[in-house]
């Protein structure tokens, strides 16, 4: 036995992991390189082993989660490679619009079919709400009903969506509340998707970055936006909200929190799932929104995310029969890992799923904060 294989065995059974065990979340090792590879690489060397075969597991999930619970990745020296990611964004504005764009089309552009196969009826690509929901469509509805309730929607009011993705949410507001939507998107295939669905609807959906808007609305909403917004990008993302919301109108901002400030995002994600994105912390938030806008109401249920993650996973899993005759089985892998990782994530409690109610100061009435014992979806 090789010291690198002794040392991963040693760091695995911590977590109450067995290499070549019985349990559901063993790792089962099928190339010998593998142990030397995860320690001298961490993440990356550790998902590109899955996709490349090195390695299996019966339930990815469950052995991710033991991972992230026990801290394994932190007790893995940080390679140069994470410095050097640490150091760039530190220096340059990874999401500036130009380097947005791309970004953005890497994982949004891979073709609606995979999404049409993997997420609820709506196309909404963001964490359900559970709460009496039997299914992810529920959840998904009960969700959009949340938000609608936390904004106070009304007729005749007129709604801006940044990032609004397929156009999920504002067919729903615009069907069920009678408002007026403008939905913002840099991705080809979200906008041209979105039109579509909202055709017959008072929306409309426009190919912008958020950066250019100049007009007034009586309601912001964001959902799963500030993910790709950048550290050095947050303070101009609260302005332009502070800048577009009227003086009486109210904003809401959902999106995943971290529970640190950080200046990268894990290097195995950034490579393949979500270049240049990162995952806002408290600190970040709380100092982008400091003399801008008045902080309202802080909601988290970041445990839903890991239920809505698996629903996914569960549809991409039944669905591969069909999307295997357009994508290779490293994607699956690659598919799997991240969304795997992802739900475990959420289950260790290393990031949360935050809702974010802000109004201007200058914002007339007090704001009761929502937490509805029992929501009412209305048509999709």
């Amino acid at each position: 036995m090789s010291s690198y294989q002794k040392i991963v065995k040693k760091l695995l059974l911590a977590a109450g992991i067995e290499v070549n065990g019985n349990n559901s979340w063993d790792l089962q090792v099928r190339n010998r390189k593998f142990y030397k590879r995860v320690l001298r690489d961490g993440s990356i060397g550790l998902g590109e082993s899955y996709m490349e075969k090195w390695w299996d597991c019966d339930k990815p999930d469950e052995f991710l989660y033991r991972v992230f619970n026990a801290g394994l990745e932190q007790k893995i020296k940080k390679n140069l490679h994470l410095k050097w990611l640490v150091l760039k964004s530190k220096l340059f504005n990874l999401q500036k619009p130009s380097k947005a764009l791309k970004s953005i089309a890497t994982h949004y552009n891979k073709g609606n079919q995979l999404y049409q196969k993997m997420l609820d009826p709506l196309m909404l690509y963001s964490c359900a709400y559970w709460q009496d929901a039997e299914n992810l469509s529920e959840a998904q509805q009960n969700k959009l009903e949340l938000i609608c309730t936390k904004l106070k929607l009304r007729p005749g009011l007129k709604l801006l969506d940044i990032g609004c993705g397929w156009g999920g949410f504002a067919y729903y507001a615009a069907k069920n509340y009678g408002v007026e939507v403008v939905g913002i998107t840099i991705s080809k295939e979200q906008y041209t998707y979105a039109k579509e669905q909202c055709k017959d609807l008072p929306v409309e959906i426009r190919f912008q970055d958020y950066r250019s808007l100049n007009e007034k609305f009586d309601r912001i909403v964001s959902i799963g936006m500030l993910e790709h917004v950048g550290h050095k990008n947050y303070d101009s993302y609260m302005e332009v909200v502070q800048e577009n919301l009227k003086e009486d109108g109210i904003c809401l901002l959902h999106f995943i929190g971290s529970n640190k400030s950080e200046y990268t995002t894990d290097p195995w994600i950034n490579k393949y799932i979500f270049p240049e994105g990162l995952i806002p912390s408290a600190a970040q938030i709380g100092k982008a929104i400091e003399n801008k806008l008045v902080l309202q109401d802080w909601h988290n249920f970041g445990k839903y995310y890991d239920k809505t993650l698996m629903a996914w996973y569960e549809n991409f899993r039944e669905a591969w029969p069909q999307l295997k005759q357009e994508y290779s089985d490293a994607f699956y892998r690659m598919w799997e890992f991240y969304l795997c990782s992802s739900a475990a994530s959420f289950r260790a409690n290393r990031l949360n799923l935050w809702q974010l109610v802000l109004t201007r100061k200058e914002f007339p009435d007090l704001y009761t904060s929502m937490r509805p014992v029992h929501l009412n979806p209305k048509e999709v």
